[in-house]
């Protein structure tokens, strides 16, 4: 492989462990007065909608979520039901072991390091409060661009704020959202993790025909990168 001058890191599955909804989204529904099936049902149906921040704000998009489920809560209870949202979606969350000492290390090696997720408005909330946050030179959020993968606007907008050209990074996802082809197609060398536990990641549009190159663990990026330094003339 070439050497790379930044890891743009997927993060759902990829820094984090797999995801599966807990029982805290049980005390949104009721806050809403809404069964658990039926608010789990219009969040799964329109997963890419709300992560390319069609319906606008937090707030907005909760609303429109209420409208498709059958509910219409007053304000005060969207406006709670939002911030129980906020606190299920963070509970879900937990890094990978080898989240910190990866992006550390490739730190250490003189590699950038970045995030493009496909999200809703909770994560880019809660990112700088996780160990992470320090670690990554760039992230780039679908909510915020627009856009969801593979849509080449996010890579791109990566490679933009970190001054590289795409082939000068390596992607690294669990393969949702077809984010690999996506990466590729960017201009980019794409890895997909397929970690054993991820056979109980929640995963929309997933890419089951991926035919490249595969990691087994996090913490082989790192073999992947192999050098130790970056080639004179790297920013």
């Amino acid at each position: 492989m070439p050497v790379f001058h930044a890891v743009l890191f997927d993060f759902f599955g990829t820094l984090t462990r797999p995801v599966q909804r807990g029982t805290a989204h049980r005390l949104t529904a009721e806050l809403l007065g809404c069964p658990v099936e039926a608010l789990a049902a219009v969040l799964d149906r329109s997963y890419y909608e709300r992560a390319s921040g069609r319906f606008g704000t937090a707030e907005a998009t909760m609303r429109w979520v209420c409208e498709q489920a059958g509910v219409h809560p007053p304000e005060s209870t969207l406006r709670a039901a939002v911030a129980s949202r906020y606190r299920a979606v963070r509970a879900d969350t937990r890094l990978r072991d080898e989240a910190v000492p990866v992006l550390a290390g490739l730190r250490r090696r003189g590699v950038r390091t970045g995030l493009i997720s496909d999200c809703t408005h909770e994560l880019p909330a809660f990112l700088p409060e996780l160990a992470v946050a320090p670690l990554l030179d760039v992230r780039v959020f679908s909510v915020r661009v627009g856009r969801c993968k593979p849509d080449p606007a996010l890579y791109l907008a990566a490679c933009g704020r970190l001054g590289l050209a795409p082939a000068d990074c390596l992607y690294v996802g669990d393969g949702g959202s077809r984010e690999l082809t996506g990466a590729e197609r960017a201009g980019m060398t794409a890895v997909r993790l397929a970690a054993p536990d991820l056979a109980e990641h929640m995963v929309f549009d997933a890419e089951p025909a991926w035919d490249g190159p595969v990691l087994h663990s996090l913490d082989e990026v790192l073999d992947v990168v192999g050098h130790d330094t970056v080639p004179a003339g790297c920013p």
